[in-house]
Formats: C-alpha cells, structure tokens, sequence
C-alpha cells in the first residue's frame, strides 16, 4: 500500500487547522474504537501494526469477511465529491501550476478567450441537482486530450462547450455547460459521504476502467472489462467508428440489452423500461463474469440450465469446465436494483405514478435498463437458475431484514434508479427539479445528489443493524465520472479497434467500510473498477477471471494481434490494479483490536431522511475544514453559471431566469 501521508505544506496547514492530529504516530492509539466526533482525515500507519503475510491476511480476511455489498452508484468524478477532502490528491494538493489542467480554455459567447478554473457549488446554488454532461467514450478521450501517450486532463471545459457550439460563438447554454465540468461539491452538498470518508478508508486513485458512460462501468464492476475478449475472440463483432453508439464490443456506450428488448422473443422476457423499448440494443455478451465464478462447483449443473447454451456458453465452455474442476463451494451473487420488480415511491399509489404502473408485470417505470450489468448476458437472462440472482432495490432490505442472504455469504450489488423507494423529494423547490430530480442513483439530469446519499445511508444502517455487520465489507463507488474535470492522469491501458483508448478513464470515488477497516485513511494504491472483482476474487478463493483459459487465449490474441499484454479482464496480469485489502486493519483482523462497532458507522435516521438543507448538516457538524478553505481558496462561481443550463435554461448573461 502507498503511503497515507503525504507531508507537504498543504497538509501541514490542515493538521494545524484541525487540531486533532499528532504527526507522530506514537500519539495515536489507532485501534481503539474512535468517539464519534474524532476527525482525522488522514493518519499514518502505526508503527506497532502486526505485519502479515499476504497469506495470512488472505486467510484472515476469509474467516471474518462473509459479504460483500457494493453500494453501486452513477457518474461522479473524484475531483467533483472529494476533491478538497483533507489528505487526498486534490484539486489544491500542489500548487495550481503543478495542477493538470486546472486551468482551462472556455469560449465566452462574444467569441473571446477565456479561462476557467475548479470552483465549488453547494447548497446556495442547489448543488444536489445538475444536469448531465457528456460522457460517451469520443468525449471522454477528448476530455483526457491525450498527448504523446499522456492525459493532460485539460479540455473537459473546452470540449463540452463545443458540443453544443461546435463552431462560431458559443451560446450561453454552451458555455454554461462547459462551466459545469468544472464544478465541484463537498461535505455541504454530500455530508453524509463525507462522514463515510473520515471514518473509514476513501480510495483517491481508483479510475473508471472503461472510457465510456454507464453500462460499461456496470459490466466491469462484474466483468473487470466490457466485451475486450469477446471483441478479439469475434473481430467481426468489433465495434463501429468511434463505439460511441450501436452494438458492438468493446461496449462503450449505453446501449440497451438484448434480453427484454423488443428484438427478444423469448417466453419469458427480462423487465425494461418501456421508454427504451426503442432504442438500439447490443447482442448477446457471451464473456466469463463473477456471477459464474462464484457458482464454484455447482458451476456444470447450473449452466444446464440454459435454454440456448450454444449461444450463451460458447465462449465460457473451457472456463466453465476450469471453474467446475476447482470443485469450491458456491458462493452467493446478488443484483438489486430498483424497478427491476415491484418498487412503487413511499406515500405513492402502489399502482402508478406519473410514468406509469410500476408492478412487476407493468412497465418498471423507475428502471434503468442499460444499467443491469448481469442482464446483457445470456447465460444469466437465459438461465432461470441464474436469472434468480436478480432482484428488485426492495428486496435487498428485506433480505437484510430478514436474514435471508446465502449463509455461505456473498457478493451483492445495490443500484437505485429513476426514482426513490424513500419518498424523499429535493430541497429545491423548483417546479422542474421536483419533477425531474427524483432518482437516488446519483445520476445527474434525473437524481438528486442527497436522496441518492440517502440511499447509501439507509442501505449502510439496514447493513448495520444485522448480523450481517459481523461479517461484511461493504463498497461504496461509482460507475464512470460523468465528464466532470478530474486532475489525475489515468494509466493507458489498452486500446480499442479504432485505436482509441479504452482503459483507463478519469478517476472515481472509492469507499471501503468494515468492523475490519483502518479508520481515517486515505489510501493512495492505484486501482480501477476490476480492484472490486479483484479483491472478490481474493476473498473468495476464485480464479481471477483473467487467468480463466478463455480469456487467456483471448488476451493472447490481443498480444499478438495489437502488441499489448492488457487486453482482457484487468482483475489479474494488468500491473497496478489494487486488490483493496489495503483498506483494513491487520489488529482489527488478527484480533488484537476490537471490531467496530455498528454504532461507529450508523447515521441518525433524522439525518437520512431529512435532506442537508433542512437538517443543516455539513462541514461544519462534521467538523472537517476542506482543504479549499484552509487555504482561504477565492471561490470564483462564474457570473453567468447555471448548474442545469437544459432543465432550467437562462435567457441572459447575468444567469437570470
């Protein structure tokens, strides 16, 4: 693991400011249960930790960790929900020149050149709800403005303006997008995250795995890749152009699945969203993902199953007969995502909403197709042994509540979507933001920011308040980082057919919570989407899915074909992909130091259900200073910024409506 402390004069001025640290890790006892109002935002290790083996912290690991809960969330970058927390590499972690891309070009709508810089949005400007920038994989690339093999990360404002003014002067509603990529929040607009990330472990250099939107992060949270094998394995199934839209592999962009589309004409059909019913879908995806590795040797039995195995199976058969000679135990997987099923809003008729019935035989209103990573797969929306697996958002809590997860334990992923199953409505009162800003996935142009950390919460106490607590890490990241500005050039991995890069994309937030954890860290270890199937793969015992013989004769077309070693699953053989294990305490596992306890993570409901402009909660109540106004950091908000130029579009330069 990197080091957690960095000395350098801005973090000098932090301890000053915050009073609470000693810089000598003598003064701290580490794995004492902390008081709930301790702020350390960043500590070194103690120098009496226990030192083990990889070993012996995989066996550890593996008598006290049963569960793993991936609170899944959408499209933030780092730089934009932490990027003044106090200890992480940040926006003003170096001086501003030292700084990739903190300056930027932007176009005022009189033709001239101007600059921007980061600047922070909170609750005076209803930060909770913004509208959507690009994040399609050409725009991603662009953002990045890769020279000579390096991310300058210096176009994010630049290249969205163009979007909407591609030539000429740009209008007002461009410019204020561009202005938008350069917005960031903190502990005022999401405090509840930020209290996560003080007691626990924020992870400040994990990417975004895939340069594109939505489904490609949510099939790399299962797949440690988006369709790379299936892409060098089938050349003609490679994407077309810039895979920005259409079917084809590598996925890069956000087109629905197959199964359950108006193409699928299968008995018994997937959910979708009626309002993608339209839209183009992406054939079959057929590469090996964690939902079969942790059938263990149940694996043969299970994929008997499937109704079209030749299809489905045909290019997992070497795996399968690999993962079933292993002859493990099965583990448990779980998909729960709201709409999925039967959720209806609480305090709404059960029976429809203004879009429509929400039962599990109507429309799912509230479901968010593209974002069901397992249901591209056939050999899981084909397999009704598989296709159980899946669940709606309301049926994770009733799990929990009624203990009725696997007792071999698991691995079990929690998305929200359009709307939310708290019956939470935004702070500002805004006609189109009450109407339009009702989803708790975290998605900006349709979620609000605090309902959808609500979600997170509420999800963490339910968590806390089982048996399950005993036994669990629980993961809370994001799916890819919207297009916002974020400061940290991203490794190249690899690739994709038209020679663009495809891996790796902008960092997001990371966010590891455990009776096991350290306690205020920030851990610097690199990593992306696979370090999540990584660390499952250590957890559990599991072949990484990388060294499974099919991906491996894939990979080893890759080499020879394009030159590079990192095409396929990145959760083995691609260098610097952390496993996560960095996030806990070897005291707290060897048990030299007590567990912590359910009361140490456990938010007040009056905090969940009582958004931030109400309640009044933030920096302050957290009391973490961010690190912009340690340094009194001028916060300059343009004069003419709009956080949804398209929800709520202003008519002149002064920004009134």
């Amino acid at each position: 693991m990197k080091p957690n402390y960095i000395p350098t004069l801005v973090h000098c001025l932090i301890l000053l400011c915050v009073g609470s640290i000693s810089l000598y890790a003598d003064d701290i006892d580490y794995h004492a249960v902390p008081p709930t109002d301790d702020v350390r935002p960043f500590v070194v290790a103690a120098k009496d930790e226990p030192q083990l083996s990889p070993e012996q912290l995989s066996k550890l690991l593996q008598s006290h960790v049963k569960y793993v809960f991936v609170l899944y969330q959408e499209n933030r970058s780092f730089d934009s929900y932490f990027g003044t927390f106090p200890g992480a590499d940040g926006l003003f972690s170096q001086p501003s020149e030292l700084t990739p891309g903190f300056a930027q070009e932007l176009i005022n709508t009189d033709g001239t050149i101007g600059a921007i810089r980061p600047f922070r949005i909170g609750p005076d400007e209803f930060a909770a709800d913004t509208d959507d920038i690009d994040h399609s994989h050409p725009l991603i690339v662009a953002k990045m403005d890769v020279q000579d093999g390096q991310p300058r990360m210096d176009r994010f404002a630049l290249t969205e303006e163009k979007k909407y003014s591609p030539t000429g002067h740009p209008s007002l509603q461009a410019k204020q997008f561009g202005e938008l990529a350069m917005a960031y929040e903190d502990g005022d607009t999401v405090p509840l995250l930020w209290r996560y990330a003080n007691r626990f472990v924020l992870f400040d250099h994990v990417f975004q795995l895939m340069t594109g939107p939505s489904t490609p992060g949510n099939l790399s949270i299962i797949g440690a890749q988006s369709g790379v094998t299936q892409w060098l394995l089938h050349p003609d199934e490679a994407y077309a152009g810039d895979g920005s839209k259409g079917k084809g592999l590598p996925m890069l962009n956000d087109t629905e699945p197959f199964w359950g589309s108006s193409l699928d004409h299968s008995a018994s059909k997937m959910p979708f969203n009626p309002r993608d019913l339209k839209k183009d879908v992406q054939d079959n995806l057929t590469f090996a993902t964690i939902p079969l590795t942790l059938r263990g040797g149940t694996i043969a039995e299970t994929t008997k199953a499937d109704t079209d195995p030749d299809d489905d199976l045909a290019d997992v058969k070497d795996d399968i007969n690999e993962i079933a000679t292993e002859a493990k135990r099965q583990i448990g997987f779980g998909w729960y995502q709201e709409g999925y099923d039967r959720e209806h809003p609480e305090g709404e008729d059960k029976e429809s909403t203004d879009l429509g019935p929400l039962d599990a035989e109507g429309r799912h209103a509230s479901y968010v197709t593209h974002h069901n990573g397992p249901q591209y797969f056939g050999y899981v929306s084909n397999n009704p042994k598989m296709r159980a697996d899946l669940h709606g958002l309301t049926d994770f809590f009733e799990a929990v509540d009624h203990h009725t997860l696997p007792e071999s334990g698991g691995v079990f992923f929690v998305k929200g979507g359009y709307q939310n199953t708290l019956g939470l409505k935004p702070a500002d009162p805004d006609g189109a933001v009450q109407k339009n800003f009702k989803g708790d996935d975290d998605h900006p142009a349709y979620s609000d920011a605090q309902i959808s950390e609500a979600l997170v919460a509420e999800s963490v106490n339910k968590i806390a308040a089982s048996s399950y607590w005993a036994n669990c890490a629980i993961i809370i990241t994001w799916d890819d980082s919207e297009g916002l500005y974020d400061h940290v050039p991203p490794p190249i991995h690899a690739m994709g057919p038209d020679g663009s890069i495809i891996s790796d994309g902008p960092r997001v937030p990371l966010l590891l919570i455990s009776p096991y954890a350290r306690v205020h860290i920030v851990c610097h270890d690199d990593g992306d989407h696979a370090s999540v199937v990584k660390f499952v793969d250590r957890l559990f015992g599991l072949t990484p899915l990388a060294e499974l013989p099919d991906e491996l004769r894939a990979r080893k077309i890759g080499a020879s074909r394009y030159g590079t070693e990192n095409l396929g699953p990145a959760d083995a053989l691609t260098p610097d992909i952390t496993d996560l294990v960095g996030a806990f305490d070897p005291a707290r596992l060897n048990g030299t130091a007590a567990p912590l306890p359910p009361s140490y993570v456990m938010i007040p409901e009056n905090l969940v259900k009582v958004l931030p402009p109400t309640s009044g909660y933030g920096c302050r109540e957290l009391g973490i200073v961010p690190v912009d106004r340690v340094l009194g950091i001028e916060n300059k908000i343009p004069a003419d910024f709009n956080p949804r130029p398209k929800t709520n579009p202003t008519t002149d330069l002064s920004g009134a409506k």
